[in-house]
This record gives C-alpha cells, structure tokens and sequence, in this order.
C-alpha cells in the first residue's frame, strides 16, 4: 500500500507538472511574441516620424537628432527600410536586407525566414497628405532572442522535472510510510491479539485526522471485545457454578439414599428434594434460553394491543397470597384507560419478575406497592417496596446475569440471579426501559417505561 500511494502521489505530480510545464512554455512564447509585436509597433512608430522626403520620395532623416533614434532602434536589434508600392527599396536602417523583398501582401505582422533565422515584420502603409498610398514601412526584428529563451525554459524544464520526481517520490514514500505506520500498527496489534489476550491497544498520540481516529475507533473496539469477553468469561462460570450447584445436591441426595435401605418416607423426602433442585434447574435453563432468544432479537414476540390495567390486577391477583404469607400489604393504583402495543406472555414475565422480588425481599409487615399511570408518550409502572435497599455501588450492575447483591440471598429465596436481567431485556424487546433506584434501609424502587399504543388500538 505504501508503494502504491507513493507510485499514485509521484505519477499525479509528474503529470501535474508536466502539463504545468507545457502551459507555462506556451504561456512564455506568447508573451514574447506579445511583446515583440509591440516593439516593431513602438519602433515603426518612431521610424515614421523620421520619414521626410528627398528626390521625391519617402527617406528617413539625415539630421543628428534623427540619426541618434536610427542608431538607439539599430542596437535594439531593429531593422527597417522603405519602399514604393512595387516593393523598390528607398531607404532602409539596421540590417535591411533581413527585411522580405516585394510588396507587403497585407498591413500589419507576418513572420518570416532569412538564411536560416526568424524575423518578425511589422509593415504599415505610407500616405500622402491627400491620403493616397505612397509606399511601405517595414519594420523588422529577429526572433533568436526569443527562440532561445524559449528552448532555454524548455531545457530547464527538461533537466529539473526528473529531479523533481525523483524527490517527490523519495518524500512521497517517506510520508506514506509515517501516515501508514498507525495502521501497520493496528496490524501489529490484531495479529498479536488472541481470545485469551485482549489488552493489547495501539495508543496513538498523533493529530486527529483519518487515520487517527480510525487508531482510536480500533482501541475502543478492542475496549467492547474485552468488556464482551469478560461478561461471556463471567456468565459461563456462573452459568456452570448455577448449574452445578443443583447437580451436586441432586446427586448427594442420591447417593445418600441409596447407599443404605430406607423407609417410605425418607425415599418421599428425597424425591421432594430432588424434584425441588430439578425445578430450579429447570427455571434456570428457561431464563438463560429466553436471553439468549432476547439477544438474539428473535421474532418470537407476539405484539398486539393490551389493557394493561387488567394486566396488572391479574398479576397482582396471582402474586397476593406470597404477600399474605409474609404479612406485606400489597397495592395497587393503576390509571384505567392504560394500553400499550406488546407480548403479553412476556410482559406477564416482566411484571412477574419485578413484583416477585420486591416480595422476596421485603420484610414480613412491609408494603409493596404497584402504580401505573401514563405519561405524554410511555406508560410509566413504578414498584416500591420499603425493603433494606440496595447499596449505591450495587446498581449499575443490577441487570448483569447471575449478579447478586449478597451472595446467598438468591439461593435462599430459589432465586437464580437472572430475574432483572430477564426483565431489562424485555423492557427493552418492547422499545422501553428499565430503571432501579435505591436507598439504603427506605426501600428500592423500579421504574418502567414503554410506549403507549397508538389511538384507536383495541385491547387484547
């Protein structure tokens, strides 16, 4: 890539140059013939006011003043003669014979060869007082000057372009090779890299052109992989520590059992234990199935229109005797009118979730409180128990899977640390959000929002 962009960069600038070289020849040439053609004008000029008359015909001045002019226009390097209408020579200055024999064919610029070198004529018509023609005054100059300033520009050109390229092509490289090196860097970088190693970063400290923030947007790419690789890291260890954990007991208790002849009811007791560790395994199973459907944007929602008042009663029917049992006084405010486009079955899920853990930890004599009202473009639901809270340091990771705020709390209540994170992916299924707040020994709080159906949009 470097040899290309230096071979692009030396090609582009030969070519600019090169017609940038012609253009400015072209331009030179026509400026000195410009300029020449005005000389003979300003000399033709000056030899006519010379011109007087002697034997009856047109001659330039023998008087000192108009010598001096002659000589001045002969060391410019001009030429000039006279002649009648039939092209007989009546006077001339300079080096005359350089000047074409024979009438002018027609007034004003010709350009002509004499013995091998190119003169420029400038030929205007002479005129008696009555304004009849009398004669022609020519006025020559050679183009040699010219000729070789031209062909000197054009050998300059010659000798200085391949310099030029060659220079443009040793710098071209140069600087392709410091504006590439972030990307071989980059280069370096991912081939250094591996699943096991993701630390590796490029860290480049240069201006913030293309290639520096395509050096940055590479580093934070590499910052999400090992963010990504982490959670997977960390949600296989505790998927396979969730999954263990049931497994051994199941096992324990079986081989307990059966290592010894036992009664009825200790066989009964065994297999309510197992049964009770097999359902966990099961709830587990099922939630991780369900994320990964949920992450995967699986089309398995069922959208349609829902009244989510009577949602609402009917979840805060099934979950009551839980609240009963614990002695919580569970409430419920939810605005009527409230429908939104989703899932049922899993908004049932959602709600299900948040309520089930507000119950599970809140103590016995607590309340649990359900209120939904709606807002100008969402429906908000909010969930407030007066539970111990949740420390601050706690809550930004709420939503990861298998996370738990106390180590045992889960485990003790059949939990198994999926609840929110099952929750926040539907919340988000359905376009909406997911909000936890908490304070320390007044209770938690969740808040969530989705958007509300479109008018007319008849409930499920």
């Amino acid at each position: 890539m470097r040899l290309r962009l230096t071979a692009w960069y030396v090609l582009l600038l030969g070519l600019t140059l090169v017609l940038f070289s012609f253009y400015l020849h072209l331009r030179l040439e026509h400026s000195l013939a410009a300029q020449m053609d005005d000389a003979l004008q300003v000399a033709a000029s000056q030899a006519l006011a010379l011109v007087g008359e002697d034997q009856g015909h047109p001659a330039f001045a023998t008087t000192d003043a108009a010598q001096t002019v002659i000589r001045r226009l002969i060391q410019a390097g001009f030429a000039g003669r006279l002649t009648a209408p039939d092209g007989t020579v009546w006077d001339g200055l300079g080096d005359a014979q350089h000047v074409p024999a024979g009438p002018p064919p027609v007034p004003g610029w010709t350009s002509v060869e004499v013995e091998g070198t190119d003169w420029r004529v400038y030929s205007q018509p002479l005129e008696a007082p009555d304004g009849r023609p009398i004669g022609w005054l020519q006025v020559a100059r050679s183009l040699a000057p010219s000729e070789q300033a031209s062909e000197s520009l054009f050998v300059q050109i010659m000798l200085s372009l391949p310099l030029v390229v060659v220079l443009a092509a040793v710098v071209g490289y140069f600087l392709a090779g410091r504006a590439l090196r972030p990307i071989d860097r980059i280069t370096r970088t991912a081939q250094a890299m591996s699943a096991q190693d993701l630390t590796q970063r490029i860290e480049y400290e240069g201006p913030d052109d293309e290639v520096g923030r395509l050096a940055r947007t590479f580093d934070q790419m590499l910052d999400r992989l090992q963010a990504a690789f982490e959670r997977e890291r960390r949600f296989t260890a505790d998927a396979s520590h969730e999954l263990r954990t049931p497994l051994t007991v199941i096992k324990g208790r079986i081989d307990v059992t059966v290592s010894r002849p036992r009664t009825v009811q200790e066989y009964t007791h065994t297999l309510h234990d197992v049964a009770r560790e097999t359902n966990r395994l099961i709830r587990l199973t099922n939630d991780l199935l369900f994320l990964t459907r949920l992450g995967q944007r699986s089309p398995s929602m069922q959208l349609q229109p829902v009244d989510l008042r009577d949602l609402l009663s009917a979840i805060v029917d099934q979950v009551r005797p839980l609240a009963e049992a614990k002695a919580l006084e569970l409430v419920e405010e939810v605005a009527p009118g409230l429908r939104l486009t989703g899932d049922p079955d899993h908004l049932i899920r959602l709600f299900l979730n948040i309520l089930d853990n507000a119950i599970k930890y809140t103590p016995a004599g607590g309340r649990v409180t359900m209120r939904a009202v709606e807002e100008s473009t969402t429906v908000r639901v909010t969930v407030r128990d007066t539970g111990p809270g949740i420390p601050p340091q706690h809550l930004p990771h709420l939503f990861e899977r298998f996370y738990r705020v106390e180590a045992d709390r889960s485990r003790e209540t059949g939990g198994t640390g999926l609840g929110l994170a099952v929750a926040a992916e539907i919340a988000r299924g359905h376009g909406g959000t997911l909000e936890v707040q908490s304070t320390v020994g007044q209770g938690t709080t969740c808040l969530i929002h989705l958007p509300r159906s479109q008018p007319g949009a008849a409930p499920a």
